[in-house]
């Protein structure tokens, strides 16, 4: 793969953290997002991924300003399942899927998106179903599912998103080797665990202000063990030994496992580690 696509822009912070609605109208104001997408743009990264749910639309909608503005298109991935607002209790029922997809086209101002996603596993719906709803995307996929739930569809899709990180390696075991068996691309979310493996936090210390620790600490709570705290020190010491940084190291270990990987800068600099990383896992 080329590796202008190997590294997607996750554009998750663009107004939100993630689609937890409590968040939306935090993380990165549309002056940052604009200025986070210009610099991707500018060092060569050509995949955008969002969501209708990031920031309660807010991401999709300033991408597809940025995009109107500056004349020109990249590679876009977008997803539904979550809810956006009040009265909508999210889900993938065919219906719904059909009515996000057309929000998120609007909202992006494109015909179409070159990847849609399932975002999550809807046991309520067969995933069939919902597959069968995604119209204007050149390719499918599907995200967060086990490999249970994959492989009733694993001949449909093309592409799983799924966590994958040093810290969360749980789809090693079922889940790559169906990916791998069915020629489905594996592309890794929070490749630095939330933070974890760039060094943010340390053992023993309080966690920084508007960090996902203080701001969606459920999602990395199973990080508080010693061993996390162990395997953080070897890394650290790992990536001393090789004049680079915690998050250039262990972006570059995902890279040598999987398709492509989705970072989530919250400021331009935060791009450098995932161009290092492209050179170490080349």
């Amino acid at each position: 793969m080329d590796d202008s696509l190997r590294v997607v822009l996750g554009c998750g912070n663009f107004g939100g953290i993630g689609s937890a609605p409590a968040l939306f109208g935090q993380g990165s104001s549309r002056d940052e997002a604009f200025a986070i997408m210009d610099a991707a743009w500018q060092v060569g990264l050509r995949w955008f991924d969002t969501a209708d749910a990031y920031g309660g639309g807010r991401s999709e909608t300033w991408i597809g300003a940025w995009i109107r503005s500056r004349g020109v298109r990249p590679r876009l991935t977008t997803k539904t399942y979550f809810p956006m607002t009040r009265g909508d209790p999210g889900g993938l029922r065919p219906e719904r899927v059909a009515r996000q997809i057309a929000s998120s086209l609007e909202r992006l101002g494109v015909d179409r998106v070159d990847v849609f996603l399932l975002h999550a596993f809807d046991p309520r719906v067969p995933t069939d179903e919902s597959l069968d709803a995604v119209t204007n995307a050149d390719e499918i996929g599907v995200s967060n599912l086990s490999a249970v739930q994959l492989a009733p569809v694993a001949a449909r899709v093309q592409w799983l998103q799924n966590s994958y990180s040093m810290l969360a390696r749980g789809d090693e075991q079922a889940v790559m080797p169906l990916c791998r068996q069915h020629g489905i691309r594996y592309q890794a979310f929070s490749p630095l665990a939330g933070g974890w493996l760039a060094g943010r936090y340390a053992r023993g210390e309080t966690f920084p202000p508007g960090s996902r620790m203080t701001l969606r600490p459920e999602l990395s709570a199973g990080f508080l063990r010693d061993d996390v705290w162990d395997l953080l020190d070897t890394l650290r010491e790992d990536a001393e030994a090789r004049g680079v940084d915690m998050a250039t190291l262990a972006l570059a270990w995902a890279l040598a496992r999987v398709d492509s990987i989705v970072i989530g800068p919250r400021r331009p600099e935060h791009l450098a580690p995932a161009l290092r990383a492209l050179t170490i896992a080349a």
